[in-house]
């Protein structure tokens, strides 16, 4: 239970919506309790009255039905606002929630997340954040205001017979302290059963649907859907049986409730306080004993679903209490010092294993000075690509530093690193929205800037990178990209990256494998785009292919976690 405690903390920032919808929620039932008793007592005293023509005169028929009018009303009015109150605040709980979720999420890096699968990560960050709201809804404010009707109803009871109000009272907290258990239990498995199935279902659905060009040409659609469906049948299973659980529990709180019926009705058939035989007070006991279901009811809900939100809430802390294993600098407003200026890269000794005894890198060393460029070639799974991430601080090398400007990485803040360089990767990832969208994300933000002047920094780039045939029309950059891109071919897609690299401008210039896929034509135009770009910026390129290798000032092979220089040029600087 304890790791429910970081969530309900966050609670606090809602407080007072909170505390709006407890006091609803107890209004509610309150009102419930007093049109029902009322209701109880008004027709036992008037059958009562009308046992004799003088008893019926004077009897006051328009203040209780007035009175039941008023519980009607209120009980009405208050379980609207109820309604809208607690469900605002989980609204707002979820949005808090999911916003400090993705706090915790975005310092991660690839090595915090391995093993993670997407869609498993996506149902963490959606659905168990959902079942987290049963901690408000249906846990804190019904047994918060169960408790409090408890002691309203004991003030009330005891104002005729406090005997009557302790026997009735006392047994609704032993019920309140026996049954949660009894609900926990039987929903323990089921409840866990049912967040786990959810999750394989919805990784297995995302699997096929991210799948389904690889899956059609196969022709393995039907296969791989028949075990969606099949996880969906264990899935329904899963929810089947917590149904049941539920019927079940609903059905053990109104044997408890009639229980208590028959109890209160052996206990008040000697008297109500000094009403001796009780007459009207009598039905008021009983109907108001009867009135105690609506608060006991969401106990059965509250505990039963208890079970999944702990799960749902370790799944979660699983993530957020992750310790970041890239450590970045200082804030980049105390200390500007630390931008680099002209990209100058050194990289001594450099160690690094995905898996341990499975080494990558082997005491590489490397050293790029201002304004040179450099090629690294290799096999594929050589171990180029670790490298840029030992770069781009994607993964912490386990050996070795890595300087840039004289100054290590680790000095560096996460903001002003990616300030201080540009990288083009042969996948470019394009955002289901339009052309400006996917463009203006490499543009640093400068305050008052008119979109004037920006529209034209983008439009200029897309000319530099041979994408002027998309400026056609009036509002040529609100055209729609579509998702990932698809309203665009591989080599224009490709192009795309080449326009962030020129927006962002930065000193230092990677390139993974950029020309990768693509036809000659488009590579040639492509690379002399990017050298004219970086003509006086630092640069390493990283490929299998030893095209524009003659336009490199050294060139490299990587083997064996090592590597030799193909130019001549001593490795070491």
């Amino acid at each position: 239970m304890k790791v429910l405690l970081p969530f309900v903390h966050l609670f606090k920032r809602q407080w007072l919506m909170m505390l709006v919808g407890l006091l609803l929620s107890f209004i509610t039932l309150l009102a419930g309790v007093g049109l029902l008793s009322l209701s109880g007592w008004f027709l036992s005293a008037t059958a009562v009255a009308g046992l004799t023509v003088a008893t019926a005169q004077v009897f006051n028929f328009f203040t209780p039905a007035g009175g039941v009018r008023f519980f009607s009303i209120a009980r009405t009015a208050s379980r609207y606002g109820e309604r809208l109150a607690t469900h605002e605040a989980t609204f707002k709980l979820l949005t808090e929630l999911r916003v400090w979720a993705w706090q915790k999420l975005l310092p991660l890096s690839a090595a915090n997340l391995t093993g993670l699968r997407r869609g498993d990560l996506l149902n963490r960050l959606v659905a168990d954040i959902d079942t987290l709201d049963h901690l408000y809804l249906r846990l804190i404010t019904p047994i918060s205001a169960s408790l409090l009707m408890i002691a309203a109803l004991y003030a009330f009871i005891a104002w005729f017979d406090a005997s009557l109000a302790l026997a009735l009272c006392g047994f609704l907290l032993l019920v309140l302290l026996i049954l949660p258990s009894i609900f926990y239990q039987l929903g323990k498995v089921p409840g866990q059963q049912l967040i786990e199935t959810k999750q394989s279902f919805r990784v297995q659905l995302l699997d096929v649907i991210q799948g389904q060009a690889e899956l059609s040409l196969f022709a393995a659609n039907s296969r791989y859907l028949t075990k969606v469906y099949q996880q969906q049948q264990i899935f329904f299973n899963s929810q089947i049986a917590m149904a049941k659980i539920t019927g079940l529990s609903q059905a053990i709180l109104i044997l408890t409730n009639g229980f208590a019926v028959l109890l209160m009705l052996y206990l008040a058939a000697n008297g109500v306080g000094d009403a001796v035989p009780p007459g009207p007070l009598f039905a008021l006991i009983i109907f108001a004993t009867m009135a105690c279901l609506e608060m006991m009811m969401p106990i059965a809900g509250a505990f039963q679903h208890l079970s999944s939100t702990v799960l749902a809430a370790t799944r979660v802390t699983a993530i957020t209490e992750q310790v970041p294993a890239i450590q970045f600098g200082s804030n980049d407003a105390i200390n500007e010092a630390i931008k680099a200026k002209t990209g100058a890269l050194v990289i001594s000794n450099l160690h690094f294993a995905y898996h341990a005894n499975q080494a990558v890198l082997k005491g590489l060393n490397i050293h790029i000075p201002a304004g040179h460029k450099v090629a690294i070639i290799g096999k594929t799974g050589c171990g180029k690509s670790s490298l840029l991430h030992m770069i781009t601080r994607e993964w912490q090398a386990d050996s070795g530093s890595i300087t840039l400007d004289g100054l290590p990485l680790e000095d560096y803040s996460e903001s002003n690193l990616r300030a201080s360089m540009s990288v083009v990767s042969q996948r470019v990832h394009l955002f289901s929205g339009t052309l400006r969208d996917n463009l203006v994300l490499a543009l640093p933000y400068v305050a008052g800037e008119k979109r004037k002047a920006h529209d034209d920094k983008l439009t200029h780039v897309l000319s530099q990178v041979g994408l002027s045939h998309l400026l056609q029309g009036d509002k040529p950059l609100d055209i729609w990209m579509g998702e990932g891109g698809r309203q665009l071919s591989g080599g224009e897609q490709r192009r795309i990256g080449v326009a962030r690299a020129l927006l962002r401008d930065a000193p230092l210039l990677l390139l993974d494998e950029p020309t990768e896929g693509l036809d000659k034509r488009t590579e040639r135009e492509i690379l002399a785009t990017l050298f004219a770009f970086a003509e006086h910026k630092t640069v390493l390129m990283i490929s299998h292919r030893t095209t524009a290798l003659s336009q490199m000032d050294a060139c490299y092979q990587l083997i064996d976690g090592q590597l030799s220089s193909l130019t001549g040029v001593d490795v070491n600087g």
